[in-house]
């Protein structure tokens, strides 16, 4: 519709609000993401504000939530079970605190308490005389739907309170709001048991849950890991926490699973500083959730403040950047690996994600384009965490208009033409042509990574410049380059080429570690290729070695030492580790420290965070496994130390709150030996 008819375009917003919000609520099958409906929303809001005759009492605006299902009774709530206000800056909650400031002065002088958003499906728990009796679904927040027999499956409910025998002595009556929801790891058990079992696994847990708890068969809502977290009283015929912060601390006397990750503050400044930190780390939460509250911890004053509209005034919601959203799949593109491997990828109508504009994002591989019916044209729910590459969910099978197209794979590589192969039981499908052009390119970068060669200066876009040219014809050319080559490359100047040469003949002393894994030997990295380069004296060894021989190396099992063996085996890469010899690339190989046969390290996992003062990321890595230890990237409560150097990220933080012992360089050294 026109933006110069306001009524016309109410009336569109007010039928696309109502459709959307009926398949979040009701149907549990939503087709656009929160942040694209909290805009369209936010249009028809500023549209009643300026035109006052067009919020109509059947506007989206004045709602706060959908309508119950009809299959299960309806249930009506003792107060209405209210959503609040979004803010997606600190800027906007601090302009919702100055308008409540205005209405009572007691508001500067009252602290705050930060708890995570939820992203699960609100419940509403009744119990008398201690007994859990009702249990509803939040509905329209005035009606919801009765799902008792369903909520008494999951295992976190309390079925009596108190749970502890010296519990504070319950009211007659208590009503308690919290969230059903899965948490992230039991969500990802549960999936690979559906995909192991061949049955379609679920998109995300709060649909998972949701979906769960309107079964109408008990049994298999018990199916699924559902959990509780509460936190709120809604109503209790006797004497309540004042506070929020006592009301979570009253709600875990009682034996009610409560938010862990919830922080009192003196102030809003505080307030805001742990919003942000927790968007930084919302990976490191158990469970999904899109943001935080910010709530008055004065319930009495947040109760005089009152609401406006549907959103009280006491709280608002802190949201996250959005990590989901849903756009057009334009098309499947190909990508050709280092080793061969062929990857589609989705061409994408540019979508917002977390802050960053996405246009591309991985697909997996063909099989699952296939068992997820991804189609070209199809609206598509893509996630982008952190610093995680984007990649599809799945498609929005409802919006489908019917001019989608089915996607077939492709037969020949799209880069050298030849028939792709798919070895049996793999999902992988591979290009075996070793001259393809695309696999050199990439090639040649992994073989010049500060992992494997670290020859500075040698990216991608330069390795394809040498491949175009045909300077290079495999990695080992690599050292027959000259000034005068580069000097012909286009941006290459008299001291680009001479830094790059000098690069190039730095990298002859790298380790034998470090040469096997630039090799690109699939399921080789850093840690089997520092194990194979304690056991064998050099590359010849390694590649004139048998399968058996292989698997007296700790850790390799037989499918990867029969990977080994067929590649040394290849005619193009015999031709390779010789080219290399003849270059004097030809390291020998360290036997790992050991102390009584046995390495100080084994069985030891590292992190390491920080800038170390007399070593290099690499050379702490390479010392650590020498030794038998393992270098990983994320903190877990298998992590046997961290080691922090200057300006120590968010994985210190981890440590200290899964209690990981630390240690600085000195004491990674006395370790060391």
């Amino acid at each position: 519709m026109a933006k110069g008819n306001p009524a016309a375009r109410a009336e569109e917003l007010k039928r696309l609000l109502n459709e959307h919000n009926y398949r979040y609520h009701v149907l549990d099958a939503p087709v656009i993401s929160d942040l694209e409906f909290d805009r369209l929303l936010g249009e028809l809001r500023a549209l009643e504000q300026a035109h006052p005759d067009l919020a109509t009492p059947d506007s989206p605006t004045r709602r706060v939530g959908g309508q119950a299902a009809g299959r299960f009774a309806k249930v009506s709530h003792p107060r209405p079970i209210l959503s609040l206000a979004n803010a997606y800056s600190a800027d906007e909650v601090s302009a919702w605190y100055d308008r409540i400031r205005r209405l009572d002065e007691r508001v500067e002088r009252t602290a705050f308490v930060v708890e995570p958003k939820l992203d699960g499906l609100t419940v509403v728990l009744t119990y008398q005389d201690g007994l859990f009796v009702l249990g509803a679904t939040r509905g329209d927040g005035i009606t919801g739907e009765d799902i008792t027999a369903n909520l008494r499956t999951v295992r976190s409910l309390p079925l009596r309170i108190p749970i502890a025998p010296k519990g504070p002595r319950p009211p007659k009556r208590l009503v308690v709001r919290g969230e059903a929801l899965i948490f992230k790891a039991n969500f990802e058990r549960l999936r690979e048991k559906m995909e192991q079992a061949g049955e379609k696994a679920y998109v995300n847990p709060r649909n998972t849950a949701s979906g769960a708890l309107r079964q109408l068969d008990p049994s298999l809502t018990a199916s699924r890991p559902i959990s509780l977290l509460c936190y709120e009283v809604v109503e209790a015929d006797s004497s309540r926490p004042t506070s929020q912060w006592e009301s979570l601390e009253y709600l875990r006397a009682l034996g009610f699973p409560v938010p862990a990750e919830v922080t009192r503050t003196p102030g809003l400044t505080q307030a805001i500083e742990v919003a942000q930190a927790w968007e930084t780390r919302r990976e490191e939460l158990p469970f999904e959730a899109d943001g935080v509250v910010i709530k008055m911890d004065d319930l009495r004053l947040a109760a005089d403040l009152g609401v406006v509209g549907k959103d009280p005034r006491g709280a608002i919601a802190f949201k996250f950047t959005a990590q989901v959203a849903t756009t057009r799949l334009e098309d499947i593109g190909v990508n050709v690996g280092r080793t061969g491997v062929i990857t589609p990828y989705a061409i994408l109508s540019p979508v917002e994600v977390s802050g960053v504009t996405v246009r591309q994002a991985t697909l997996h591989n063909f099989d699952f384009i296939r068992d997820k019916d991804i189609r070209t044209g199809d609206r598509v729910a893509i996630k982008r965490a952190g610093e995680v590459i984007p990649y599809v969910i799945g498609p929005i099978v409802e919006a489908r208009k019917g001019g989608e197209r089915a996607y077939r794979p492709p037969k020949k590589c799209p880069s050298c033409g030849e028939a792709l192969q798919q070895l049996p039981e793999e999902v992988a499908v591979y290009c075996v042509n070793a001259a393809c052009p695309a696999q050199l390119v990439r090639h040649l970068e992994h073989f010049a990574s500060r992992g494997a060669m670290d020859i500075e200066g040698l990216g991608i876009k330069v390795a394809e410049l040498l491949v175009v040219h045909r300077l290079v014809s495999d990695a080992a050319d690599v050292y027959r380059l000259r000034t005068e080559d580069l000097a012909e490359l286009e941006g290459f100047a008299e001291k680009r080429a001479e830094n790059l040469i000098r690069s190039i003949d730095a990298s002859r002393s790298r380790s034998l570690a470090r040469l096997i894994n630039a090799l690109g030997i699939r399921g080789v990295g850093e840690t089997v290729a520092a194990d194979l380069a304690g056991h064998f004296p050099d590359l010849g060894a390694l590649a004139s070695s048998h399968v058996d021989d292989m698997q007296q190396v700790e850790g390799i099992g037989p499918t990867t030492a029969e990977g080994i063996v067929e590649w040394f085996r290849r005619p193009g890469n015999r031709r390779l580790v010789e080219k290399l010899r003849k270059a004097g690339v030809w390291p020998k190989g360290v036997k790992p420290v050991r102390r009584g046969g046995k390495r100080p390290l084994d069985g030891k996992t590292f992190v390491i965070t920080g800038t170390l003062p007399g070593l290099s990321r690499e050379q702490a890595k390479s010392l650590i496994v020498e030794r038998g230890g393992k270098v990983t990237d994320s903190v877990s409560p298998r992590t046997s130390f961290v080691i922090v150097g200057e300006a120590p990220g968010s994985k210190l933080d981890k440590a200290r709150t899964l209690g990981v012992p630390t240690l600085d360089e000195n004491g990674l050294r006395k370790l060391l030996g």
